[in-house]
């Protein structure tokens, strides 16, 4: 049974691959996952796989050197994923320093434990989990492919790039086995709260107002979280060294007809307002995001033909599935919340 290191897998798209490997591949993999346990990172996420034998959890840092060197020599990983990223927009613009620190130096220092790990004799490749945020913005038209030139327009774009340059460069210079995956915005269950489609279920469900920046007609492709594991999980096992991949949901929506659309399922399952109006008079206009992109879209044909993925679950579908896991656990999203509310200022 391979073992996998899951960097970040406390955060939301890392618990989310872990419980896919562990739930829909039971018999194939072997787990640890190294979490700093920041803000954005819940224990509760996995809370009920601690006691699964497949399953390692260590509290530690990717910038750790002697953590990270000691953590490869002991587990012998044949697979490297990963997560760890500071990874929010509106606080890499409010606070860089974190993201400069987390995404590039922390990746430099978790690829010299992989590159010293794999000088030493032993086989194993890296997968780096990227953003389609390091390809700037697109107009009406076009999409990113895998050719399309890097042009990061916030400091977390450009950290994400930078760390994606760091992992090139090691398989180039060292011979490393590298990969790396540009995905677009994710959504699912176990998301903080302070990206948009959980930040709206949650405020839509508790009759708060739901700010959308500037005029909400900023378009983004959305992928399913699930979907997102399924093609990292192939990518991890199945790509050739080298390669990198796109992986898009292919369900492009303006924000404000998102929001919009997760409003009326809500009122479609829980009724109006007490006062009888939609959820869609909650829906207030907030100054923009600076430097705000206008639109991403991505083109992973790519994967299709070489993998053989596609995403199985349109933007309706899931959000129907997301929508019912919030209103399914509710002291989850009421204790992340809480919590957020304590880091946000």
């Amino acid at each position: 049974m391979p073992t996998i290191l899951v960097t970040g897998g406390l955060g939301f798209i890392g618990s989310n691959f872990i419980r896919y490997l562990l739930e829909d591949r039971p018999d194939d993999y072997r787990v640890v996952n190294l979490d700093a346990v920041t803000y954005a990172g819940n224990p509760e996420n996995l809370a009920d796989l601690v006691a699964d034998p497949r399953y390692r959890f260590v509290h530690g840092d990717i910038g750790d050197a002697d953590l990270a060197k000691q953590l490869l020599a002991a587990e012998q990983p044949d697979f490297i994923i990963n997560f760890a990223a500071e990874s929010h927009v509106d606080r890499s613009i409010t606070g860089p320093a974190a993201f400069i620190e987390t995404n590039i130096v922390g990746t430099f220092t978790l690829l010299e434990a992989f590159r010293a790990y794999c000088e030493a004799g032993n086989r194993c490749r890296f997968l780096q989990v990227s953003t389609d945020e390091v390809y700037g913005a697109l107009g009406a038209e076009g999409f990113f492919s895998e050719t399309t030139p890097y042009s990061p327009n916030s400091p977390y774009a450009a950290s994400k790039a930078a760390a994606d340059h760091l992992v090139r460069a090691y398989r180039h210079t060292y011979g490393l086995d590298t990969l790396i995956t540009n995905c677009s915005n994710n959504y699912g269950p176990y998301q903080y709260p302070e990206k948009l489609i959980p930040l709206m279920i949650g405020n839509a469900l508790e009759g708060l107002p739901l700010p959308v920046y500037g005029d909400g007609r900023n378009v983004r492709d959305w992928l399913y979280v699930k979907d997102h594991c399924r093609a990292l999980e192939l990518v991890l096992r199945e790509a050739a060294s080298g390669e990198t991949y796109n992986i898009g949901g292919h369900n492009e929506m303006e924000n404000i007809e998102l929001v919009k659309l997760i409003c009326h399922q809500i009122d479609a399952r829980r009724g109006p307002l007490s006062d009888g109006r939609p959820r869609t008079a909650l829906i207030t206009f907030v100054g923009d995001r600076k430097g705000h992109d206008w639109r991403y879209a991505i083109e992973a044909g790519k994967i299709h033909r070489d993998l053989g993925w596609q995403p199985q679950t349109h933007l309706q579908q899931g959000l129907e599935q997301t929508i019912s896991w919030y209103l399914d656990n509710q002291a989850w999203l009421d204790q992340v919340r809480s919590r957020h509310e304590r880091t946000s200022d």
